[in-house]
């Protein structure tokens, strides 16, 4: 499927005449076996705080709404809500979506960094609902796995499971509230709103207590 496929309900969700996201280009998809694949998790305090997974694939960002975060503690079973896809440039976006557009509220780019398949073939994985990948992020470190839950009766879109697999990166520290600043501009959500025109009130709610 090509990207402009593929990102088309991401596009009709957005006015990008009055949000500053990008629209995203149809691009040319890279092989795994020559350029890193990127990861990115982005904190936004929309209607509700949550982190935002994306995984590149297949030209796009694959994307989960994850509403506590992640955690490395191998007993926690964070829910994963799976959204459309982004585009790439998606990536590099930290700022304000105008409030009552979608997902209106402040954007933080919480972590970055390269993820690395470990289930053999990526697509098949989805397609089962269990996904194995390590990532090497400034943040987030190690195994983790994706598995997809059973659809509720109702339930719009799927439900995933995001889980630290066991490795040394374990630990039951909650790496949200230890590390709540971005990874590019070392700013809380507080002063994200703050410097860009956004809702302080409401993204200071995202921040920790301190």
């Amino acid at each position: 499927m090509s990207t402009r496929k593929r990102l088309a309900e991401y596009r009709k969700k957005r006015k990008f005449k009055v949000s500053a996201e990008p629209e995203g280009k149809a691009i040319k998809v890279r092989s795994r076996k020559k350029v890193s694949l990127a990861f990115v998790v982005q904190k936004h305090r929309a209607t509700a705080l949550h982190y935002d997974l994306r995984l590149e694939w297949q030209g796009v960002m694959l994307s989960w709404a994850v509403p506590k975060g992640p955690s490395y503690d191998t007993k926690v079973k964070r829910m994963a809500i799976h959204v459309e896809d982004h585009p790439v440039e998606y990536n590099a976006f930290e700022g304000i979506i105008p409030e009552g557009e979608y997902g209106g509220g402040t954007v933080m780019i919480w972590d970055r960094g390269i993820w690395i398949p470990e289930s053999p073939d990526v697509d098949a994985a989805l397609q089962k609902g269990e996904l194995k990948f390590s990532l090497e992020g400034l943040k987030l470190l190690g195994s983790w796995v994706l598995v997809r839950a059973r659809r509720k009766p109702g339930q719009a879109r799927d439900a995933w499971l995001l889980i630290k697999h066991r490795d040394q990166w374990v630990s039951e520290q909650d790496v949200t509230s230890l590390f709540p600043r971005s990874v590019v501009s070392n700013r809380l959500l507080l002063e994200i709103a703050r410097d860009e025109g956004g809702n302080v009130r409401k993204a200071a709610d995202g921040d920790p207590p301190e």
